[in-house]
C-alpha cells in the first residue's frame, strides 16, 4: 500500500506539472525561453494541431492549413515621407524650388503618409511574430490584424537587413502559433503551402512543390564590378539562401508561412521572381533554421549576434578560373582578409580559393553563409581551401563583429570624415534643460553652420536638436560622425526636434 501511495503521489505531482507548468513559466522563467522552447510548451498543454499528418497521396492539406492560417497575420504598415514643399525633403523638385527664386525661404515640412502591407508568423503565444525587415523597415506605426479580426499595434524588437528578417511583438496572450519545423530536412519536389495576405485580399493559403534548395539571387547584398574582368558579381554582404517554390506568391505575401504538408513552419515567404512584380512562376523563403537563430538573437542581445570568419569573397566560375589559371569551377575565391579576424589568424590570403566547409563541398555562396550565420562568436568551422595546388584544412574560431575591421570599414570611417565636414556644421551635447524642454533624453545642438556647407544650402539652422543621424541616437559629434558611416545612397537622414511635441525629419543628399 505504501508503494501504491508513492507512485499515486508522483502521479499527482506530474499531472500537476503537465497542467500547470505553463501558468509557472509564465510567472518566472518563460520570457526567458527561446522561442522553440515556448512552443514546446504551448504544445503540451495544446497537443491538438502538434502532430498533423496529411495524407499527401490524395493532395488533402485542409487539416495544414486550418491550423496554420489562424497564426498568420495581417500586418499593416505607416510610413511618413517628407512633403515636396520642405528642407531637405526627398523630392528632386525640391532642387528646383531653389535654383528658381526661392534659396532662402524657410517652409514648414508637411509630411505625408504613406501605408503598405505584408504578412507575419505568430511563432509564440505571448505575441512574437516573424516578418520581413522590408516589411517594416521605414514603417512609423505598425498594426497586426488577426484572422479573428483584432487588431494590435506592434513594436519592433529586432530588424536585420542582411538576411531581410525582424521580429515584432504585441500585448497579447493565448495567440495560436504555426509550429516549427526543421528546414534542413525540406527536400526537392515535396508538398509546400504558401499562406499570407498578398494583393490585400484576406488570408490566403496556395500550393506547391520546392523547387530548389539554397537559391543565392543577389537581392540583399552589394554587387562588385569589373572583379577579374568580370561585371555585376555579387558580394558576400546578404545571407541568401532561399527555398525555392512554385506555390502561388504574390505582393503582401511578404512574411507569411511556407509551410509543409504537416502544417510545419519551413520558411518566411520574402521574394517572387518576376518581370512584372506579379506572380510569374516562382516565390523564394528564407529557411527556418536561419531564422529561428535570429530571432532568438533580437529577444537575447536586441541585435544579431554574428560570428565571422573574416573574409570576403565571390563565387567561383569558369570564367573566373580562366581568369586565374586555376582547374576549380566551383568554391569561393578569397578577395578580402579583415584585420584581426578569424581568418587571418589561421593563416587564409587573398587569393585562396575555399572548397570545403565541414568536410562538404562549397559550390555557392549560400553554402557558407547560412552555416556561418546560424553561429555565434566564440564557434568553431572547419575550412577547406587550396592555395597554389596545395589543399590545406583549418579550424576558424569565430570572431564577434565588432572585434574585426575589414578594409570596406576602414575606407567607410574615411568617407563618415568627409560627409562630416561637407554637412558644414557644428555640434554640442544637448544641455540637460533643453533636453527637458523639447521632452528627448538625449540628442546633440547645431553649434555652428558654415555659410557653404550642406546645412546652409538646406536650410538647417543653429539651435536645432538633432536625436538621430541615419536612424542612430546621437549624444555628441564624435556620435554623430559615427552614425554617418551609416550613410546610404548618398542620403544623411536626420531627426530633430525643434519644439515639444514637434518632429522633422530631414534626407540630405551629399551629393548636389
Amino acid at each position: 500500500m505504501k508503494k501504491i501511495g508513492i507512485t499515486l503521489l508522483i502521479a499527482l505531482i506530474g499531472g500537476v506539472i503537465a497542467i500547470g507548468g505553463y501558468k509557472l513559466l509564465e510567472k518566472k522563467d518563460y520570457e526567458a525561453l527561446t522561442l522553440e522552447e515556448k512552443q514546446n510548451v504551448f504544445y503540451t498543454n495544446n497537443p491538438k494541431g502538434a502532430n498533423i499528418k496529411s495524407s499527401t497521396g490524395n493532395l488533402d492539406f485542409t487539416e495544414a492549413a486550418e491550423a496554420v492560417s489562424p497564426g498568420v497575420v495581417n500586418i499593416n504598415v505607416t510610413i511618413k515621407q517628407q512633403g515636396r514643399g520642405g528642407r531637405g525633403g526627398g523630392s528632386p523638385f525640391d532642387m528646383f524650388e531653389e535654383f528658381f527664386g526661392r534659396p532662402d525661404q524657410r517652409r514648414q515640412q508637411q509630411p505625408r503618409e504613406a501605408q503598405a502591407s505584408g504578412s507575419g508568423v505568430i511563432v509564440s503565444p505571448d505575441g512574437y511574430i516573424i516578418t520581413n525587415n522590408h516589411v517594416v523597415e521605414e514603417a512609423n506605426k505598425i498594426e497586426v490584424k488577426l484572422t479573428d479580426n483584432r487588431v494590435f499595434e506592434a513594436k519592433v524588437i529586432g530588424k536585420d537587413k542582411n538576411s531581410d528578417l525582424a521580429l515584432v511583438k504585441i500585448s497579447a496572450t493565448n495567440l495560436p502559433i504555426v509550429k516549427f519545423g526543421d528546414s534542413d530536412n525540406v527536400r526537392i519536389g515535396e508538398w509546400v503551402l504558401a499562406v499570407g495576405y498578398p494583393l490585400t485580399l484576406e488570408s490566403t493559403v496556395t500550393a506547391g512543390i520546392v523547387s530548389a534548395m539554397g537559391r543565392n539571387l543577389g537581392l540583399l547584398g552589394e554587387r562588385q564590378q569589373d572583379m577579374y574582368g568580370q561585371d555585376d558579381i555579387p558580394i558576400n554582404t546578404g545571407i541568401e539562401s532561399f527555398i525555392q517554390t512554385d506555390a502561388v506568391i504574390n505582393r503582401g505575401n511578404s512574411g507569411g508561412a511556407l509551410v509543409n504538408a504537416n502544417g510545419e513552419l519551413i520558411g518566411i515567404n520574402t521574394a517572387i521572381a518576376s518581370p512584372t512584380g506579379y506572380y510569374s512562376g516562382y516565390g523564394f523563403a528564407i529557411p527556418i533554421n536561419l531564422a529561428k537563430k535570429i530571432m532568438d538573437d533580437f529577444i537575447e542581445f536586441g541585435r544579431v549576434n554574428r560570428g565571422l570568419i573574416g573574409v570576403t569573397f565571390t563565387e567561383l566560375n569558369r570564367d573566373i578560373a580562366k581568369e586565374l589559371g586555376v582547374d576549380e569551377v566551383s568554391g569561393l575565391i578569397v578577395r578580402g582578409i579583415s584585420k584581426g579576424g578569424a581568418a587571418e589568424e589561421v593563416g587564409m590570403k587573398e587569393g585562396d580559393i575555399i572548397t570545403k566547409l565541414e568536410g562538404k563541398n562549397i559550390r555557392s555562396s549560400s553554402d557558407l553563409q547560412e552555416h556561418v550565420y546560424r553561429l555565434r562568436p566564440g564557434d568553431k568551422v572547419k575550412l577547406t581551401y587550396k592555395r597554389d595546388g596545395k589543399e590545406k584544412t583549418v579550424t576558424v574560431t569565430l570572431k564577434p563583429e565588432e572585434d574585426v575591421k575589414s578594409e570596406k570599414e576602414e575606407e567607410a570611417s574615411q568617407s563618415a570624415t568627409e560627409i562630416y565636414n561637407k554637412l558644414g556644421a557644428g555640434f554640442i551635447p544637448a544641455p540637460d534643460n533643453r533636453k527637458k524642454e523639447v521632452g528627448v533624453e538625449s540628442g546633440v545642438v547645431v553649434s555652428e553652420v558654415h555659410r557653404d556647407g550642406l546645412f546652409s544650402y538646406f536650410g538647417v539652422e543653429r539651435g536645432l536638436l538633432i536625436t538621430h543621424v541615419n536612424g542612430q541616437s546621437v549624444n555628441d559629434a564624435d556620435q554623430v560622425e559615427k552614425a554617418l558611416e551609416k550613410t546610404s545612397r548618398n542620403i544623411v537622414k536626420i531627426t530633430g526636434v525643434p519644439s515639444r511635441g514637434s518632429t522633422v525629419e530631414l534626407n540630405i543628399p551629399i551629393d548636389y
